[in-house]
């Protein structure tokens, strides 16, 4: 059974009342985003999808001064993002809205310079008798064009936005990208050396650029943390 909460060096993520809970591939995206955007001039951000509010608690600690809205559309887990948020050093910095991005997009005031989402995994598989987890699952609320399209039009002209998938939609998503946005960078993600690819972040944006791939492993052959991954996560690990 999952552990309710799951504590960082900066912050605790609970996560009793969301189907999905904290995983690896989230926790490097976060920080592979944030490692990114610590680059930029950035003062607004939009999760899309929030969650327990991991990836803004992740952009928060490594972006002083970043105004973060979160949207979460399940109002358990949106209530769960919000009481993480208010028992972070960054709570004055983080908003979440229990509403869909649909709804959000269309009041929206402003745009953002950076957007970030780990959106539903699973369009076309099997869903579970768990209501909650197929939610969080499955993209029957949003789809990936809808993401795109939403995105672009919430995204400043100099904006990023970033995106983690499973490997297996990365051609999907590069296609669907083609009308709205560039690809200006894909990491394709893989558990050990031995193991297929099984995710891939993307690093998007309006301005056009030719994209750069890469490749990254969680653990190498001795079972122990790659390099570059404790490189990212070291400032969020306890253990590392």
């Amino acid at each position: 059974m999952p552990n309710n909460y799951f504590k960082f060096k900066q912050f605790t993520v609970y996560q009793d009342k969301c189907a999905m809970k904290v995983c690896t591939d989230a926790c490097l995206f976060g920080a592979w985003a944030a490692a990114h955007s610590s680059q930029l001039k950035a003062r607004s951000l939009l999760d899309i999808g929030a969650g327990t509010g991991l990836l803004s608690l992740m952009l928060a600690q490594k972006l002083p001064g970043i105004m973060i809205d979160a949207v979460e559309m399940d109002e358990a887990a949106s209530q769960q993002a919000k009481e993480n948020f208010e028992a972070s050093p960054w709570r004055e910095r983080l908003k979440v809205y229990n509403t869909s991005v649909q709804q959000f997009a269309s009041a929206a005031q402003h745009k953002y310079d950076i957007i970030i989402s780990n959106p539903p995994f699973y369009e076309n598989n099997l869903k579970s008798n768990d209501a909650k987890r197929n939610l969080a699952l499955h993209s029957a609320e949003l789809k990936l064009e809808e993401l795109i399209k939403i995105s672009g039009d919430l995204l400043k002209d100099d904006g990023k936005l970033f995106i983690l998938i499973p490997y297996n939609r990365t051609e999907q998503l590069s296609a669907l990208i083609r009308d709205h946005l560039s690809i200006k960078e894909i990491v394709f993600v893989k558990q050990t050396p031995k193991h297929q690819f099984f995710r891939s972040m993307f690093l998007l944006g309006k301005e056009k650029s030719s994209a750069v791939t890469s490749e990254m492993i969680v653990m190498g052959g001795d079972g122990r943390y790659d390099g570059e991954f404790i490189k990212l996560l070291q400032d969020y690990y306890l253990l590392l």
